[in-house]
């Protein structure tokens, strides 16, 4: 609201400034086809203009760089460069990790587990002084998923030489592992060693007996899966597996988090490259104001009309 606005004329000097920088940085924004048609003009400084819209999709695509053209204190874009920063250097830390422990838990998995001894225990169950664990026998029906080739689940057999031509096939199923009995030491045969072979013989009962000390060192755990108990078997080298790996996928699901922390990053700068300038605009509308300015009058000899001296609050 404007309290008081005052006119001075007679500031010839004052003109002569005005004109010698006029002369130096023209005045943008003024219609001189008006001029004979107004009786006073109020000549203003420009102001810059910050465009919302811009702002936003700068930090969208770089976080903190909408702050910098709004002008934003320099702790606030420094804030969101650092979360990227940050949230960049967690990505690719957590995920290098996470594919140096995939390596180890995989490796020891090749040294650990392997057909011939999945094939021979399924067949011929654990040692005679292994046969009992915690007053339970192997045989009992609780225990069967370990004594069958076929299953939930299955591997992946990869034949090659004189055996493509015997089979017809190059891939075949685990739960036909009868059918390569005669051949299970063949140079032959190999198994496809993905990411469901590290899988499977980590979660399912099944693939037990392929670890080299099933046959001394099988034993149960009762799982609680919620509305049932499950029967769980284990040797050490299977732990020892699924505790490398759970680590591995721990590091993976950092990753992640640092991935989501990433987006977020983006998206709050962008929000606030947006909030921001509004809000400081509702905050300078609540505070007095200021504001001196020339009037231009095309019928005064000195284009000076005067001096506008108004008080906003």
């Amino acid at each position: 609201m404007v309290m008081n606005q005052g006119h001075t004329s007679g500031f010839y000097s004052i003109f002569k400034l005005t004109l010698a920088l006029a002369t130096i940085l023209p005045l943008q924004g003024q219609d001189t086809t008006s001029v004979l048609d107004t009786t006073s003009v109020v000549i203003k400084n420009d102001t810059a203009i910050v465009y919302p819209g811009k702002a936003l999709i700068m930090s969208l695509v770089l976080p903190g760089r909408g702050q910098l053209y709004n002008k934003e204190p320099l702790w606030k874009p420094g804030l969101f460069a650092g979360i990227e920063l940050g949230s960049v250097l967690s990505i690719y830390y957590a995920n290098k990790k996470a594919d140096e422990l995939r390596r180890e838990y995989q490796e020891f998995a090749d040294e650990n587990w392997n057909l011939y001894n999945w094939w021979l225990f399924t067949k011929n169950g654990p040692n005679t002084d292994a046969q009992w664990v915690n007053d339970r026998h192997y045989a009992e029906e609780d225990f069967k998923a370990m004594r069958n080739f076929s299953g939930t689940h299955h591997l992946t057999i990869h034949l090659s030489g004189d055996l493509v031509n015997i089979f017809n096939t190059e891939l075949i199923s685990s739960d036909s592992l009868d059918m390569l009995s005669n051949y299970i030491g063949s140079d032959d045969i190999s198994l496809v060693r993905d990411r469901h072979f590290y899988e499977n013989i980590g979660k399912y009962d099944q693939f037990v007996g392929g670890w080299s000390d099933a046959a001394s060192d099988w034993y149960w755990e009762e799982k609680d899966v919620g509305d049932s108990i499950e029967i769980v078997i284990k040797t050490p080298k299977k732990q020892n597996f699924l505790d490398q790996r759970y680590t591995a996928n721990q590091w993976l699901s950092f990753a992640k988090y640092s991935v989501t922390a990433l987006m977020f990053n983006h998206v709050i700068s962008g929000l606030d490259a947006v909030w921001s300038p509004q809000r400081k605009t509702l905050r300078e509308k609540d505070e007095t104001e200021t504001e001196v300015s020339l009037i231009f009058n095309p019928y005064n000899t000195s284009g000076i009309g005067g001096i506008s001296l108004s008080l906003y609050f």
